[in-house]
């Protein structure tokens, strides 16, 4: 998204003290990712706006002898090719010198300059929108309105030109729809400058008429008065307005405008009257627009007037869009239909049997919002990616959907007049109300904020503070539907305020308790380790492909109902599926012998749920060991690892047979080379041996393969503090590398009188051929 510093300052107010610099700065510390600044103060240099006196055709050429008057006593002969040229118009005229403004950003700047064209000598040119780089328009040249200006007037001046474009980061704006408009984002600039920010009226904004001016009345034209709406669901269309309107006059771009110049700088290119005017407001609003021509929407639907319906789309349905492209609707699509014919992909981008042309007599506006859910979808499944899918799927609220469309049709006033305006708002929302008190505010934030600056950083952004002796009761604006518990409102005050402003201080309670999961974690991962295993991450989420490889049953696990790839359709039940998984790769590279683990949650519906209704999830533990050559028994070595790790944790276990058990985990193992890990009075820990030859061959892995998997680790952490013969995480690992002639026993005896009460491990000694000295590393570990 680009916002234009000029157009974001004619809504807030920056104080002189505040430089372009710091507020490019306030807004990225305390707002949005600001990932570039488009330095714009110096692209229309030596740009001016000038009267064309004389205009003489050159014989036997299409161009045109002009002079013109650029504000000085004697007149600049300038040949132009523009078939709109004309003597009394004014136009922009490039000097001598100037770089032509679409080619700043290149790599060779066009500079313009004098020359010799059939004869005649030109004094730089007369531009056209796409050499102002203003759009793609080479039809001719622009033209100025008399009124904005006069002859020596420099186009930066007349039209604000000189500018600073931040470009903003859009995922660093999800969760805020309202900032997607230059209203809502001059709203918050205002809250983090500390000023009141004053609501615009939409309808007196930019080139709207007076709202009472608009004719919403009845009326006998030919256009509907009747108009219908039918939302089949308000999940999938919380609102739609429509306005429609029948020309009365002439709408033709004339002459270059503000709208044109802001359309250009936010990355659009004007593309006619009535499509600009809803791509400039929903720049403005953030609330999207779209136009259908009014008689083509009729004939599609086949009815006498207009009846939209908003739905999902059915299997086999397809819709051409305005770009031509035809697509394969599915169900998770909303479409627009004039009866039951789709004619738009809501959200998206509209149809091309109502496209709006220089034949349209009636237009509908429609103002809407859409479920983000389905148009996320709708977005990658089409590969759909406008300015107004960009918005809605932010999730773009309903509250502005009218008051949009009223100001589109006061800009569209000079060519059409409203004869109907409908608006299908069947749940509204009501504001969020929410409670919070100094105390809490300024105990999370560790700050002394007083009852007054609260409210007033509230109010400045549009909430509603009611305030009695300490206590707060703020209910949210329309546009804040991000504002749910009191967390919010304090990440509200302490984002406003500044983070970087709250002093550093030492909590005034007690340090809080170890986590000793986390502890355990560390003790399991410090003890393989060691022993030369290598820690994994992997996805939580696997195929049915994955599971059924390793003899899981996938109807003991959850379905992801919005997965983000057909390859992660399950929450897994195991990690040593994953494991094997990745065993493939390793060994493919080749690596002759490898051992891996993994510590993550998993979760089963044997399990059931919380009194939430949340799936129950246990932390486990997964470990694979593989080698290439070796023939031996690899169930031993992994019971190895296994009875080292339950001696480090202190819990007694043993082992039985898994011939009778098929738990998720233990069916990938082979019966006979494999046990069922239990405590002494047989409660379950998780399975150890070597994999079956068919789960094996399903992973093309090699015969030395086997590996264990504990089930519960909070099980394991129970355990443990039942016994208290272990304190987790409390021992600090230190390596200490010293050089010296002595022997590896006189070393170990110097380190251990430096650390008394440390435990010293042996880690490598090396002697370099012809050396006297030698290196000679420890692992030390002490109590935090």
């Amino acid at each position: 998204m680009k916002i234009s510093l000029n157009w974001l300052k004619k809504y807030v107010k920056i104080p002189d003290d505040v430089s372009n610099e710091e507020l490019v700065r306030l807004i990225g510390a305390r707002l949005v990712e600001v990932e570039g600044v488009i330095d714009e103060t110096h692209k229309y240099d030596k740009i001016y706006v000038v009267k064309v006196e004389s205009c003489e055709k050159i014989p036997e050429t299409h161009l045109t002898l002009c002079q013109i008057n650029v504000g000085s006593s004697e007149l600049v002969q300038v040949v132009c090719g523009a078939p709109n040229v004309r003597a009394g118009m004014l136009a922009a005229w490039i000097a001598p010198g100037a770089i032509v403004p679409a080619s700043v950003h290149e790599d060779a700047p066009f500079v313009i300059g004098k020359r010799k064209m059939r004869g005649f000598e030109s004094n730089g040119m007369l531009a056209g929108a796409d050499e102002l780089d203003f759009g793609d328009d080479h039809s001719g040249i622009v033209e100025i309105d008399p009124e904005m200006a006069q002859p020596g007037d420099t186009l930066a001046q007349v039209f604000e030109l000189e500018d600073l474009i931040l470009e903003i980061e859009n995922k660093s704006l999800t969760h805020r729809p309202d900032t997607f408009g230059i209203i809502g984002f001059a709203r918050e600039v205002a809250g983090i400058l500390g000023e009141k920010f004053v609501e615009p009226d939409l309808s007196q904004i930019g080139l709207l008429g007076a709202k009472e001016d608009l004719d919403c009345g009845t009326s006998t034209s030919t256009a509907s008065n009747t108009l219908t709406i039918a939302i089949s669901d308000a999940s999938i269309c919380p609102r739609y307005t429509a306005v429609v309107m029948e020309k009365h006059g002439e709408l033709k771009r004339k002459y270059l405008t503000w709208v044109d110049t802001m359309l250009a700088k936010s990355g659009m290119k004007p593309i006619s009257p009535i499509v600009d005017a809803t791509n400039y407001l929903m720049l403005l609003t953030g609330q999207p627009l779209h136009a259908f021509d009014y008689d083509k929407f009729v004939a599609v639907g086949q009815t006498k007037q207009p009846k939209i319906n908003i739905r999902l789309a059915k299997e086999g349905e397809k819709l051409v869009l305005l770009d031509g492209k035809e697509i394969d609707l599915n169900e998770n699509d909303i479409v627009i239909c004039s009866g039951d014919v789709p004619v738009a992909l809501a959200g998206a981008m509209g149809g091309a049997s109502t496209a709006i042309d220089e034949e349209t007599k009636n237009i509908i506006l429609e103002s809407a919002t859409f479920s983000l859910y389905n148009l996320r979808k709708t977005q990658m499944s089409h590969g759909v990616f406008t300015e107004a899918i960009t918005r809605f799927t932010k999730g773009q609220p309903a509250y502005q959907t009218l008051a949009v469309a009223e100001a589109c049709a006061g800009m569209l006033r000079d060519g059409f007049k409203v004869t109907n305006v409908v608006d299908e708002y069947p749940q509204p929302l009501k504001p969020n109300t929410v409670k919070v008190s100094l105390d809490d505010i300024n105990g999370l934030l560790g700050t002394q904020y007083d009852e007054e600056s609260i409210v007033g950083t509230l109010s400045n952004v549009g909430f509603k503070v009611e305030a009695m002796n300490g206590k707060l009761s703020i209910v949210a604006p329309e546009w804040r539907t991000d504002i749910h518990i009191k967390e919010d409102i304090i990440e509200e005050v302490g984002r406003l305020r500044g983070y970087d402003n709250i002093m550093p201080s030492l909590p005034l309670h007690a340090t809080a308790n170890r986590n000793a999961m986390r502890a355990q974690k560390q003790t399991i991962r410090e003890l393989l380790s060691s022993h030369g295993a290598n820690e994994v991450l992997t996805y939580s989420f696997v195929s049915e492909k994955l599971m059924s490889k390793a003899k899981q049953d996938v109807n003991n696990a959850y379905r992801i109902v919005n997965s983000i790839s057909p390859e992660l359709q399950y929450f897994r039940q195991s990690i040593v599926p994953s494991l094997l998984e990745k065993a493939f790769i390793n060994q493919k590279l080749p690596v002759e012998r490898f051992a891996m683990f993994e510590m993550n949650e998993v979760h089963r519906k044997e399990w059931g749920s919380d009194e939430d209704g949340v799936p129950v999830g246990k932390t486990a533990l997964g470990f694979v060991l593989a080698e290439r050559k070796n023939t031996s028994t690899a169930f031993y070595k992994a019971k190895k690892y296994v009875a080292k790790l339950f001696d480090r944790l202190g819990v007694d276990v043993d082992y039985k047979s898994a011939e009778e058990f098929n738990s998720a985990e233990a069916l990938a193992y082979e019966p006979k080379r494999s046990a069922v890990i239990t405590t002494k009075d047989g409660q379950y820990l998780g399975v150890v041996g070597e994999f079956k030859n068919s789960v094996r061959n399903e992973f093309k892995l090699a015969p030395y393969l086997a590996g264990f998997e504990i089930v519960d680790l909070g099980q394991i952490l129970q355990l443990t503090k039942s016994k208290k013969t272990l304190e987790f995480g409390m021992r600090k690992s230190e390596d200490l590398t010293v050089t010296t002639d002595k022997s590896y026993s006189e070393a170990l005896a110097e380190v251990s009188e430096k650390y008394p009460d440390a435990t010293i491990q042996p880690l490598s000694v090396y002697q370099a051929p012809g050396q006297k000295t030698r290196n000679i590393s420890f692992r030390i570990l002490t109590k935090r």
